[in-house]
């Protein structure tokens, strides 16, 4: 990201921290992920820049950093072994007092092999919020809402990324096609890597890498020598399980590998899953079960299991036990968390003050870089002291799910507005559950629904009670995660993951049937669906239609929410013809058409269940 006006109004803190340090200190470190906006941030200062991404010779740098020149040396692309060795070695030779020096690297230069320290202050550039991806988006001419979504949900906070994908639908790609459009960013991530990565070879490796989510050498199929190249990318970091790609790069080249090789990336993903499940053993410790069974989930390839819980993200938040000074926090959010499901109030704060007076550390809190909680969940040890608090929420159910010893952690909630936090929530509640060895969940979200049916849970059917008075009673699931039941389970996830989404057959026709008959009097008298115990007059029909219409468009599943959209407007709203709804929807006619036999065949499958 070049010297523009694009996003000068949203550094502006940082720009004055930057200009306060440099003037204060010799040496500072302006560190970041690739394309977040170094180099944008240095251009506001005064300074003499210098690029190490091309060939300088030694004593010419010297030279530089030791001269009279008393305005601020910046010293960018300090990111290959080259250029921080460049960097190291005129530093090491300048004599104290030296100009000012600001260094920009895309990994902290304390982590950077010879390296050798002294003096310095580093400060990390952070992505940028989501409006203001949206803002930039726009500022680059996408005048489609549509078209500006693809590009937030893609860029994670990253200018570059942001850029990118505004020049690739500029170019021709469609926000109906994001991966097309991932496809030019990719390109352009992986040219700006070259020094850091030269190579056809290392770049293939690298998106093999992106694709399984996480891999040790033998599942790479790569030597020691490629597997430590990999490893020194700024964009890479070490795990439990191997080498990992940071959000959103990991998502975007997976995306690119799977738009280009569909074939070659299911075969891959099948033999990653296999390699992992071999190591899902009841002898491995509960938390490598725990890192194995979260990328086993992404090894299905499932899209609803990807969308959900591996979305382009950010930098992962922290995620804090909850303390007795959070309970204001806690309400606010569980407040925040019934207004979006459309949950009575008054029932979701009963239950809400009994896990408060149950135990308040059951609660866990997402907080922002600046400590603020952004997201929660409520995860309650079943043990005899919390049964009060939990057996609304099973009723019928309580005592085959909690007799003996069986325990487990009973999901009560989980909230967090920003996607990409939300996966992080889901995904450490899974585990979370893992580790502990079983997890029970009562929910009256659709698209949680189907996300659990898609991870092979076990559904033990509704409560009595609509609970929170939305019109719809909690379904209750569970599953074992013990070593003896993980084999089982694996079995199961892959069997769903190949499932079909959704259900055809008579009951998507009688469901077609029936919402064009929504608005015309006598018109559900006839509806084969009054035979389902849960729709039996032409009322209830009408107001479960509704009902499924908004739960599906409220859908944390990016698909599932435009089929509710869809339904909504042409069905419900009565608000155009099918063109006409697609138009404003911003969806070429073939994605409308595809996504309006989605949202029938999901609502089918709930009618059916």
């Amino acid at each position: 990201m070049g010297a523009n006006d694009d996003v000068c109004g949203t550094r502006a803190e940082l720009a004055a921290e930057l200009g306060a340090a440099v003037a204060a200190r010799p040496l500072v470190n302006l560190t970041g992920p690739l394309g977040v906006g170094k180099t944008w941030l240095a251009h506001t200062l005064d300074a003499q820049r210098v690029d190490l991404s091309r060939p300088h010779r030694p004593n010419d740098l010297r030279r530089a950093v030791t001269g009279a020149d008393r305005r601020p040396l910046v010293l960018d692309g300090v990111d290959g072994p080259a250029a921080i060795e460049s960097a190291a070695g005129a530093l090491d030779d300048a004599p104290a007092g030296h100009r000012p020096v600001l260094v920009l690297s895309r990994r902290p230069l304390r982590a950077a092999r010879g390296w050798a320290g002294g003096d310095l202050v580093t400060l990390a550039v952070p992505p940028l919020p989501d409006d203001e991806i949206a803002a930039l988006a726009s500022r680059a001419g996408l005048a489609d809402p549509g078209a500006r979504d693809v590009v937030v949900r893609l860029a994670g906070g990253i200018p570059l990324v942001a850029l990118a994908a505004c020049r690739a639908m500029h170019a021709g790609a469609t926000p109906t096609a994001p991966a097309a459009v991932a496809d030019a960013v990719s390109v352009e991530i992986l040219q700006r890597l070259e020094r850091e990565l030269p190579g056809r070879r290392r770049a293939q490796a690298l998106r093999l890498l992106a694709a399984v989510g996480t891999a040790d050498e033998r599942l790479l199929a790569t030597g020691p020598d490629l597997f430590t190249d990999l490893a020194g990318l700024s964009l890479v970091h070490r795990t439990a399980l191997g080498l990992t790609v940071a959000e959103p790069y990991r998502a975007l080249l997976d995306m690119t590998y799977r738009w280009r090789r569909p074939e070659q990336h299911g075969a891959l993903l099948a033999r990653a899953a296999r390699y992992r499940g071999a190591m899902l053993t009841g002898s491995a410790p509960p938390e490598l079960r725990a890192e194995l069974v979260e990328q086993s989930m992404l090894l299905t390839g499932d899209p609803v299991v990807r969308e959900v819980l591996f979305p382009p993200g950010r930098p992962p938040v922290p995620i804090v036990t909850a303390q007795g000074t959070d309970a204001d926090d806690i309400g606010r959010l569980m407040h925040g968390w019934a207004s979006l499901k459309g949950f009575d109030q008054r029932r979701t704060e009963r239950l809400v003050s009994q896990w408060l007076d149950d135990d308040i550390t059951g609660f866990h809190l997402a907080r922002d870089p600046d400590g603020q909680p952004i997201g929660l969940f409520s995860l309650i040890g079943v043990r005899e002291q919390t049964l009060a608090g939990v057996e609304p929420l099973l009723q019928q159910h309580t005592e085959h799910l909690t007799a003996g010893d069986r325990g487990g952690l009973f999901l009560g909630a989980a909230f967090c507005p920003e996607p990409a936090v939300h996966a992080q929530v889901l995904r450490h509640i899974l585990r979370q559950a893992v580790t502990n060895g079983r997890l029970l969940v009562s929910t009256a979200d659709p698209g949680y629904h189907q996300l659990l049916d898609r991870l092979a849970f076990r559904r033990h059917g509704e409560i009595r009670d609509d609970v929170y008075r939305c019109g719809r009673a909690p379904q209750v699931y569970s599953n074992d995660f013990t070593g003896t039941a993980l084999p089982s389970w694996l079995r199961r996830l892959g069997a769903a993951a190949t499932a079909p989404l959704t259900a055809d057959g008579p009951t998507a026709a009688h469901m077609t049937e029936a919402l064009g008959n929504l608005h015309t009097p006598k018109g559900l008298t006839g509806s084969p669906l009054l035979a389902a115990a849960h729709t039996p007059t032409a009322q209830a029909l009408r107001a479960w239609l509704v009902e499924a219409v908004d739960a599906l468009a409220a859908s944390p599943a990016a698909a599932d929410a435009e089929a509710g959209k869809i339904l909504r407007a042409y069905y419900v709203d009565r608000s155009g013809t099918h063109w006409q709804v697609a138009n404003r929807l911003h969806l070429s006619r073939a994605t409308y058409f595809r996504r309006l036999r989605r949202g029938v065949s999901a609502l089918a499958a709930r009618h059916d269940n």
